[in-house]
């Protein structure tokens, strides 16, 4: 750095490597790609040689591989991105225009993105907690489409629409004591009998 920078060049260099780590994680992840693609007996060997942490180059290439380029918004950085990676893709290009139009940051997304979800209650005692399910993209696609037309986030559609079926499932199979014929005593007349 040299010895004297005004506060607007310092700002400046400031957001240029900003920039920089930005771009950086996009190119890892497009390195990594690229090396799994064309070098899949060897890539791990390049990624040992590059000396970076395995773990968050897969991270990289993850992110990388769910947004291609054209799809990239360069308004935004790669964390923005890596918020919504694991979206279908129309609902990342949604989330991703939203907060470009407002001037998002990554918390301000993030925070958008639980507040649609309806922020993960805290379990309360004697809550029972269910295991997440593996369900195919066309499927979770569907359900997220349904959800829309209903106005309310997926996981609160899914719990609704369970609940609907089981009631469903439950007052139809269960017949109220009340419908069940009374049983007969053999020393007792049946009813209606002389």
């Amino acid at each position: 750095m040299p010895g004297v920078l005004s506060y607007d060049e310092w700002e400046r260099a400031g957001r240029q490597l900003a920039g920089v780590v930005d771009s950086s994680s996009w190119w890892l992840g497009d390195w990594l790609t690229y090396g799994k693609d064309h070098y899949a007996d060897r890539y791990q060997q390049g990624i040992r040689g590059a000396g970076l942490q395995y773990q968050t180059l897969r991270n990289y290439a993850w992110v990388a591989r769910r947004f291609e380029m054209k799809r990239r918004h360069a308004r935004l950085t790669f964390q923005h991105h890596a918020e919504v990676a694991s979206l279908p893709a129309e609902e990342q290009d949604r989330w991703l225009t939203r907060a470009e139009e407002r001037s998002w940051t990554t918390k301000q997304l993030r925070s958008a993105l639980r507040e649609a979800r309806g922020a993960e209650p805290v379990k309360p005692p004697g809550a029972a907690a269910l295991r997440q399910l593996a369900v195919p993209r066309e499927r979770y696609e569907h359900w997220h489409k349904a959800a829309e037309h209903s106005g309310v986030a997926i996981d609160e559609w899914v719990l609704t629409t369970l609940d609907s079926a089981a009631e469903r499932v439950i007052t139809t199979l269960v017949v109220p004591p009340e419908a069940l014929p009374q049983a007969v005593s053999a020393d007792e007349p049946a009813p209606g009998a002389p």
